[in-house]
């Protein structure tokens, strides 16, 4: 599968400042998704550094690894790179930093530190980059992977160049923590004390555990969310229509597809546009706003920066797209938590 390269760059306007803000898209949601690079627009209203957006479609499953944890519960602190978060981990005998992302359907490795491991090719995952080269795609399997108390055994992960993401956040990364390590899990994610709460949810405890978190209900609100490809989707709806959001920690704006209805775009407050440069120098634009009015089941959601763009290839392998992104803007307002044995996401009021 060949990937688009783009790359975003701010129209000199006054608008731009602003953008300086809001387009920061993640480095790597790795969905079922295309490929964007991202140059950062300057107070001058030109880029001044790029990030790349690395969306893959895995042809092949991955299977979940073996889980088994020293004790169930553990407080995990964390740190950012922009707007992306940073936790230590361990993977076999190597220690470094791990980009917590809920986009990236399972665990991704960063090819410049595990040279040295044996590799599948997956010959129709290719990454083509704006020179017009592609890559295969590579995977290995690692004997074992810890987080905290929980350790992680037979962890099959991709393995591809992030360097592009070391040097946009001058950081030594050594990969992408993905969903299905979490899948026997509960995750809660706290922006303001910087830390994250993991609990391993035993087979036996699966109806019945609850974090002493979520005993006032009145603090929070509970939403079902379904697993697509791994990936996060929650529902809303919009001047009647449905809405498909994937639910990203590792994107650092929201997307919305620009096929939706006019209808949905009257709740979008317009703040200026981009351009999305694709090969053979094929300019596209695009839109910057801020949406109004978006409810998640009961839940009214704070006006939220976007990029409307075309998501025509943000479909998921069994049936059905996604019409949006959520990733740091929303997230950050509020501590929040998935259970993903029960399929329940917790937003605090």
């Amino acid at each position: 599968m060949s990937f688009l390269y783009t790359e975003f760059i701010c129209m000199p306007t006054r608008n731009c400042l602003r953008l300086h803000s809001t387009l920061l898209l993640l480095a790597c949601i790795l969905a079922s998704w295309k490929t964007m690079a991202v140059p950062i627009a300057d107070k001058s209203g030109w880029p001044d550094s790029t990030l790349q957006l690395n969306l893959f479609k895995p042809t092949d499953p991955i299977s979940d690894p073996i889980v088994r944890s020293d004790t169930s519960s553990c407080v995990i602190p964390f740190t950012r790179a922009g707007n992306l978060i940073l936790i230590k981990a361990h993977i076999d005998t190597l220690v470094g930093n791990f980009i917590l992302d809920t986009g990236a359907p399972n665990l991704i490795l960063n090819i410049t530190y595990f040279r040295d491991y044996a590799t599948t090719q997956h010959h129709d995952e290719l990454q083509t980059g704006s020179t017009g080269t592609e890559a295969t795609i590579n995977r290995t399997l690692i004997k074992q992977f810890s987080l905290g108390t929980i350790h992680y055994s037979r962890v099959e992960s991709d393995l591809i160049n992030l360097g592009h993401l070391e040097n946009s956040k001058g950081v030594k990364i050594l990969g992408l923590i993905g969903v299905n390590l979490f899948k026997q899990c509960e995750l809660i994610i706290d922006y303001e004390k910087s830390v994250i709460y993991l609990h391993h949810i035993k087979r036996k405890e699966a109806t019945t555990y609850k974090n002493e978190q979520l005993k006032d209900e009145s603090t929070y609100n509970t939403i079902p969310f379904d697993l697509r490809d791994n990936k996060i989707i929650t529902f809303s709806e919009m001047a009647g229509k449905k809405l498909r959001f994937v639910v990203d920690c590792g994107a650092e704006t929201n997307l919305l597809d620009s096929r939706l209805p006019d209808k949905i775009f009257e709740q979008v407050e317009i703040s200026g546009r981009t351009l999305l440069l694709g090969t053979g120098n094929k300019k596209v634009e695009a839109i910057t706003g801020i949406l109004k009015g978006l409810q998640i089941a009961n839940q009214e959601i704070a006006p939220l920066p976007i990029i409307i763009t075309n998501m025509e290839k943000t479909c998921f392998s069994l049936n059905g797209c996604a019409d949006g992104v959520l990733g740091y803007e929303f997230l950050s307002l509020q501590k929040i938590g998935f259970n993903f044995v029960t399929r329940k996401m917790y937003i605090w009021k």
